[in-house]
Order: structure tokens, then sequence, then C-alpha cells
């Protein structure tokens, strides 16, 4: 079942219209496309596809150590960051995880599978949904937690711990693994924690191409992990040739086009300014800050929530994210992603009529 934002195949069937006319306002992924450079290797090789991939991946590998100043034999190959989270929470006999609300649905659907025990920390909206580091640390201690997970920026709130913290979290946790997610890392402009592997045995942190890299349809996510034990353990759940031949290729280029990414900040971070100066000189919405590409936001309007605006927004086909499926939120959140400027000015638009 999907929890993961608009169906865009759903929607244009319903709504008897081409999905490009949708404005996904509810998905992640960098409204740029994908890496010119990439998709041209990709263009120029395209009759490898009669061919295996490359069994151990050299050359991807070699352009995700680069792009992450780590350790070319520390890196795990996945079919997406999903089918990694679900290998890395199998591979250990894990009793305690302590996983931050809100927070991305997966993980506790694959922690249930286990039958790992859920301790939740919470978020607290008085303080913007961001985190308390040291409350957060004895609260792993207390409930001596085996498993640490932190998604980072955290989905849907957006609050972000730096480098710094988390090597704060995992050298006072010796015990505890911890699993980052860095899916929006990128969007950021922050510091990746993928370095702090070649230090510490007790982070593994995941990656991928789907939303910063635009390339969602390639399913092509990665690990950094230097616990030799566990990535062996890790690789009896992931089967061979995952990654095919056209991500291969796509990774191949896109983790070193410099131009394409520092374009894509650069990009994001003047239209998502745009979409900020916007939400918050609306009274009746509240905005959190949001180290990535998106922004929640709260509707204080009496008359009005989150599945009442996606119900206004939706006939001019225009989608956002009701987060209410996001423990604890409620029917008063919204989250919304930048897209393309005149995506983004056409919801400033429509979204000034109703909140004015």
């Amino acid at each position: 079942m999907n929890n993961h934002g608009a169906n865009i195949y759903e929607l244009s069937k319903n709504l008897n219209v081409t999905k490009s006319q949708i404005k996904d306002f509810s998905s992640n992924v960098n409204p740029l496309g994908i890496s010119k450079k990439a998709l041209n290797n990709l263009k120029n090789n395209i009759d490898m596809i009669s061919m295996y991939p490359d069994p151990n991946y050299i050359n991807l590998k070699k352009a995700i150590s680069i792009y992450n100043d780590c350790s070319f034999d520390n890196i795990i190959l996945g079919n997406g960051a999903t089918e990694l989270i679900s290998a890395f929470i199998k591979s250990f006999d894990f009793k305690n995880c302590t996983l931050i609300y809100p927070c991305y649905s997966e993980y506790e659907k694959e922690l249930n599978k286990q039958n790992i025990h859920i301790n939740k920390y919470v978020l607290n909206e008085n303080n913007d949904f961001e985190l308390d580091l040291n409350n957060f640390d004895n609260f792993i201690k207390s409930n001596d937690s085996d498993l640490v997970i932190i998604c980072n920026p955290n989905n849907p709130t957006g609050s972000f711990l730096t480098d710094k913290n988390i090597e704060f979290l995992i050298k006072n946790n010796p015990k505890s693994l911890f699993m980052i997610d860095e899916t929006y890392i990128e969007f950021s402009m922050q510091k990746t924690s993928g370095y702090l592997t070649d230090s510490y045995s007790n982070i593994f942190v995941i990656k991928g191409s789907s939303k910063f890299f635009s390339a969602p349809g390639i399913r092509l996510g990665y690990g950094i992990f230097s616990n030799k034990e566990g990535i062996n353990k890790i690789y009896k759940h992931i089967y061979p040739w995952n990654i095919n031949i056209f991500a291969q290729l796509l990774g191949e280029i896109m983790f070193l086009d410099e131009e394409y990414i520092n374009s894509t900040k650069l990009y994001i971070q003047k239209e998502k300014d745009k979409l900020l100066k916007f939400f918050k000189s609306k009274k009746e919405l509240k905005i959190y800050n949001s180290s990535s590409n998106f922004i929640l936001i709260k509707i204080l309007k009496e008359d009005l929530n989150a599945s009442s605006l996606y119900n206004i927004l939706i006939k001019d086909y225009i989608a956002i994210r009701n987060c209410s499926s996001f423990e604890p939120l409620d029917d008063s959140y919204f989250r919304i992603c930048v897209l393309d400027k005149k995506s983004n000015d056409c919801l400033i638009s429509k979204l000034d009529n109703i909140f004015d």
C-alpha cells in the first residue's frame, strides 16, 4: 500500500489528465531532472543493455567513494534506499530501537516485521520539532537501545543534526548501532556523516539517487559501513546484480557532476526562500524551519484542514502532502516540496487566495 504521497498514475487517471499536467508538491524529487552528463553516458552506452552489470560495480563504487569522501570498501549498493533499510534491520538481532517521531513510515514497518521493540522519541512541536541532543542521548541510554534510527534531515519536519552532533551520539553510545538515513542530505547544504564510517564501526549511513539526483526510476541506493562482519551479514539479504546496468551507467557519472550538484543546490535554495517568504507572510500558517527541499506547514485556520485544502487544490491539478499519516501529526499539517519556478508561483497564487 502506498502511503508516501500522491500516486501520480492513479491521479492522472482519476482527473483525466496527463501525468505532466499534475503539479505534485508531495514528491520530494529534484525538479531540474537528472544530470545531462549522466544521461549522455547512458545514451552513448545504451547497447550495454545486452550485458550483465559489473558484479563488483568497481567504477560505480569509486564514484560514490569520491563523492562521499569515504573508503571504497565501506560501500554497499542497494536497489533503492528502502532495500538497504530492510536488509540492515534484518541483519542483526536487535531488541530495542530508538526511533524519532514523526518519521518515514517504512522504518516502523520493517521493525515490526522483525518484532523489534520501538522506543518512541517524539519531537516537541513547541520546540519547532528540533531535537534536544543531550535529552536524546539520555533517552538512548535509559532505554538500552541497541539500534538508533535517525533520518537526517528528518522527513517530514526538515530538522537536522550536524555531523558533529552525530559523532557526539555514536561516540557516547558505542554499544548502539546507528542507522543514519541521509536521503535528503544533499538539499541541506550541510556535511554528510559518511566520512565518520572510516573512524567508527557503529554507524551505517544510507543515501540514494531518487531525490536529489532525480532518478527514482533506476532504484539506486547505497550504504556506507565500516563494520566488515556487519557488511557480510547485510549482503546475505541482498540479491546479486541488484543494481541494473542503467543505474550503473548513470551513477558512474552523476555523483561526480559537480556543476549539476552545485547548480541544483543554488536553485533549490532560491526557490525555497521564495516559498518560505510567502508562507511566513500568512498569519494562518505556521512554518517549521527545514534543512531540506520540503517545508512542513501547520494550518491555524479553524475552518480549514489539510484534507480540505488538498481537495481544493487538486481541482487545479495541484497535489500537496497531507501529513496526518505521520505519527503524531494530525490533519492540520501538510508538506510541500520545491518544484519548478512556474509550479511554485502557481501554488503561491492559489494559496494566496485561500489564506488572504
